[in-house]
């Protein structure tokens, strides 16, 4: 069994490689929820929908999130009252089903991993999907001295401000998801997805027993970085990491994830840093890692599970 530990469209294409070369039973997800927000009274998961969206072959391919051919009359209804701030967050028509039915649901009594596995379950997604906990965390961002939800400034603002803090509220006192130790534990390789290590993996690591157990298992895991040449190829992970005072590179990525995998694969691009990386403490794998397309995620997905079985051979 393969654990990932997910968040964004780099891990939702990532999973998506795997499932081309792997049992997709085989696969556990634990996906990052600090993203979370409640918006028109709607519990929107936006990581959990990119990985699902995506494994159903149903994601927007233009913009790595949302449905494709999407329709957008109910944001156009509702900035039509001439509130602007009250569509900044952009909903589809056929998005907003997803975010009604969890929403109903959680109100019912269901937990966030039911809701979850039934949602997969509806798009045919045939990994396993956990939230990395059923209680509610929110990952929030200071931005000039205030501080703020990660939508927000991811999507608010752009993420076109400099990050000065994070912090994950609620995590102390979450806790994981039923199955998601027991799946790390269990797990012949845990990969971390090219994922933004500070909002996407972090809040993750953040639940209590998450980050002791993925220590636990550093001899069989792999990371793979997702800054290439110095930058992100989406979203804000450069930018975070440079504010947040790392080096923006794949040093920087082998520092914070040494103590949690053995493996780190970095992108021909950074061949020159391998031995620096190394230097960190970690294995540098060197390949494209670049996922243009689906041929593209398959062929880095049978890398990491090669650089994985090679590790553990005796």
């Amino acid at each position: 069994m393969l654990v990932a530990l997910a968040g964004g469209v780099g891990a939702a294409r990532m999973l998506r490689g795997l499932v081309d070369v792997m049992d997709p039973a085989e696969i556990v997800a634990v996906v990052n929820t600090g993203d979370d927000v409640v918006l028109h009274g709607l519990h929107i998961s936006p990581d959990l929908d990119t990985v699902t969206y995506t494994l159903a072959g149903a994601i927007n391919p233009d913009t790595g999130w949302g449905l494709s051919g999407e329709s957008w009359a109910a944001m156009e209804a509702l900035a039509a009252y001439g509130d602007g701030h009250a569509a900044w967050f952009r909903l589809g028509d056929q998005d907003l089903g997803t975010h009604l039915y969890r929403t109903n649901r959680l109100a019912a009594g269901a937990t966030l991993s039911q809701v979850t596995a039934e949602i997969a379950r509806r798009w045919g997604v045939e990994i396993t999907l956990l939230p990395m906990s059923d209680d509610y965390v929110e990952t929030r961002v200071t931005v000039a001295g205030h501080e703020i939800g990660f939508q927000e400034y991811f999507v608010g603002l752009h993420h076109e401000v400099a990050v000065e803090a994070v912090a994950f509220r609620g995590a102390t006192d979450a806790a994981p998801a039923p199955g998601v130790l027991a799946a790390i534990e269990r797990a012949e390789c845990l990969l971390i997805c090219p994922s933004n290590p500070i909002v996407s993996i972090g809040p993750i690591l953040a639940v209590p027993g998450v980050r002791q157990a993925v220590e636990a298992r550093r001899a069989d895991a792999v990371a793979v970085s997702p800054i290439v040449g110095g930058r992100a190829l989406k979203g804000p992970a450069d930018h975070m990491l440079r504010e947040l005072g790392h080096e923006l590179s794949v040093v920087g990525v082998a520092r914070l994830y040494a103590p949690l995998a053995a493996t780190l694969v970095i992108d021909e691009a950074d061949e020159h840093l391998a031995g620096a990386v190394e230097a960190e403490g970690m294995d540098a794998l060197v390949t494209a890692t670049v996922m243009t397309g689906r041929p593209e995620a398959a062929a880095l997905a049978r890398t990491v599970l090669g650089a994985h079985r090679e590790r553990a051979a005796p």
